[in-house]
């Protein structure tokens, strides 16, 4: 792991959350409505200041996003600079002013991503094929099946696939995905010395491989085995110039489209009773974490890669219409103006404190699947 990688991704996913709040923050003062508190996380509060001109700015304990808390900001509030009395058009400007601020941010980082070398996480993540060359191509173990030749060897996952020496015979170079398995088919049951790398620094280890006996045999009970144990994956780094732009803007409709598919798989699980396979598909701090923390030996490209992404995510899970999130509240304001009228406080009140209850009873849910899969 790179501790300084993994701390510049922890740094940045807190960073989208300031950006984030920093839009309505910016887009009330703006238009008039005083901003009371700027809190990063979800109370309770752990730390707190007041500033010079009247808005507190505190640090909080549940981490789930952040908050502005505006002056009279229920929808029949009537006082003097409040969100309340503001205009429908300027409550809609600041409802939005978050999620524009994430898409702003997600836009810039795959911008320069795309132009700097940017990770192909996805099957046929968008590239302008014109403008696109491959500046770097590794074959990773992307999992270690336990108990395997692999896993005796020590293999981890994110080690770079390098070279297979056989016994007999020439050494083979691993240089894509697909072409690990029919070379260790090819020498299986010998016992062959692997090369990887591992921290940037090459090692190597004499594995002895399972026969094609043994691993025929396996596939007819519940503990099918391999040769050698290792799912791997392609990492590749991908550099565009003048279209860095349009292949920003693809590879965000592309995850917006992956997103919605994911939301919508996990509310038809909720609706069924699968509340674990639902959660099992949105992943929370305890999963960023993980994700950071492993792709930390990727390099920086990676880490920016997901930051790039979690923005993305941030700016589509907020406009949804979520009660207590902006797309909700947003959703609310709209429909009751449909019916030539303000939403009341006890209205607001019992609508968002019900929302914010079912975010807190699928934040527990996500953080404990996140345990069980990750740790």
């Amino acid at each position: 792991m790179s501790l300084g990688l993994l701390v510049l991704g922890l740094v940045l996913f807190v960073l989208l959350i300031v950006v984030h709040e920093f839009g309505h923050f910016i887009m009330a003062r703006i238009n008039g409505v005083d901003v009371e508190e700027f809190g990063i996380f979800f109370p309770p509060r752990l730390w707190s200041k007041k500033t010079k001109t009247g808005w507190t700015f505190s640090l909080n304990a549940i981490p789930l996003g952040g908050f502005v808390r505006l002056k009279g900001e229920h929808d029949d509030d009537t006082g003097k600079r409040t969100y309340g009395a503001s205009p429908l058009s300027t409550k809609v400007k600041i409802l939005i002013a978050g999620v524009t601020m994430n898409v702003i941010v997600a836009f810039i980082m795959l911008t320069s991503l795309a132009w700097l070398g940017m990770p192909q996480l996805v099957n046929n993540q968008f590239t302008v094929k014109s403008d696109t060359r491959t500046i770097k191509s590794e074959v990773l173990v992307g999992y270690v099946l336990p108990g395997s030749p692999a896993a005796k060897a020590g293999l981890r996952a994110s080690d770079e696939l390098y070279e297979i020496i056989p016994p007999k015979g020439p050494a083979e170079h691993i240089t894509t995905a697909i072409k690990l398995p029919p070379i260790t088919k090819s020498v299986a049951g010998q016992t062959i010395k692997l090369i990887f790398i591992r921290n940037k620094h090459q090692q190597s280890r004499t594995i002895t491989l399972l026969s094609e006996k043994v691993v025929i045999a396996s596939q007819k009970t519940k503990n099918p085995k391999a040769n050698l144990g290792v799912a791997p994956t392609q990492y590749n780094l991908q550099r565009s110039t003048w279209a860095a732009p349009v292949v920003a803007l693809g590879v965000m409709k592309q995850f917006t489209v992956l997103t919605f598919k994911g939301v919508g798989s996990a509310i038809s699980n909720l609706a069924r009773g699968n509340t674990a396979q639902a959660s099992s598909q949105i992943t929370g701090p305890v999963g960023i974490f993980a994700i950071l923390k492993e792709g930390s030996l990727l390099g920086y490209q990676f880490i920016l890669m997901i930051v790039a992404v979690i923005s993305l995510s941030l700016a589509i899970m907020n406009i949804l219409p979520i009660p207590v999130l902006d797309g909700g509240k947003l959703f609310a304001t709209l429909i009751s103006r449909l019916f030539r009228k303000k939403l009341s406080a006890k209205v607001e009140n019992g609508l968002y404190g019900a929302g914010l209850l079912v975010l807190l009873v699928l934040f527990t849910l996500i953080t404990i699947v996140d345990v069980k899969r990750f740790f």
